[in-house]
């Protein structure tokens, strides 16, 4: 079976599906607070590697970056954020839109997303010291998450 990255265009898909979802973001008046403090300059392309990974491509994120505690890391001791995730997912659907997904990839996608945003990056919101060591990257398929993600 096609995985979710190959349905997506591969790596040029996820690049234009990061891209989207960054101006959508960046322009939302809640969502952009994230980024008010600066980002990377190459934040689009390695969420989008991430993601590739996260989907069933090759593993452009944990190849070059770091892992999923990397990434955790980085989104957790902030407190909660509902109404930004919640925000956060409403731009990814957004961003669906913008690159012309369309069902049923766009539903998987969305659930991922959501899911990685309100369970995966939403664990240690507390301290970012309670983030553990050497977690790796949750893939997720046509059928959902693949691997349960260490907690």
């Amino acid at each position: 079976m096609e995985t979710l990255y190959d349905a997506a265009s591969g790596m040029d898909g996820m690049v234009r599906l990061a891209h989207a979802w960054h101006e959508r973001v960046l322009a939302d008046e809640v969502v952009s607070h994230a980024f008010s403090h600066g980002f990377h300059p190459d934040h689009t392309q390695r969420l989008a590697a991430y993601w590739a990974e996260a989907l069933g491509g090759p593993t452009a994120y944990t190849g070059v970056y770091g892992d999923e505690t990397t990434v955790v890391f980085m989104h957790s001791g902030n407190g909660e954020h509902l109404e930004m995730d919640r925000r956060a997912i409403a731009c990814f659907d957004e961003a669906l839109n913008d690159v012309g997904l369309t069902d049923p990839l766009k539903s998987v996608l969305h659930d991922y997303f959501a899911w990685a945003t309100s369970v995966s990056m939403a664990r240690y919101h507390g301290s970012k010291e309670q983030v553990p060591e050497g977690m790796s990257i949750p893939r997720w398929s046509w059928d959902g998450p693949q691997e349960a993600a260490e907690s």
